[in-house]
């Protein structure tokens, strides 16, 4: 006879491994990149091309924009949120 086979359950948490961890910071610093940005552009616009803000003021916005404030907004986690999390999760492993 043909013995059934019985599929293992495997326990699903709550958490998921794909979860957002953006926070009104995250969105507040992405803003200020754009604001940035647009800034910079706008400075570039304004004048001759050889004039102060065109050649000196919007690539350094422009940088500031691009380089410190965009990655900073995706990258920035509250630490103490990690920590409470990681608690969690030893606390609910042992149980």
């Amino acid at each position: 006879m043909a013995k059934k086979i019985r599929k293992k359950q495997v326990k699903k948490s709550n958490v998921s491994p794909f979860n957002i961890y953006w926070e009104k910071k995250n969105y507040y610093m992405l803003a200020l990149g754009f604001i940035v940005i647009i800034i910079g552009f706008f400075l570039m616009s304004i004048g001759s091309w050889d004039s102060f803000p065109s050649l000196v003021l919007s690539p350094i916005l422009l940088i500031i924009g691009y380089v410190l404030v965009f990655p900073l907004s995706i990258f920035y986690k509250n630490k103490s949120k990690e920590k409470s999390s990681q608690e969690i999760k030893v606390d609910t492993g042992q149980g």
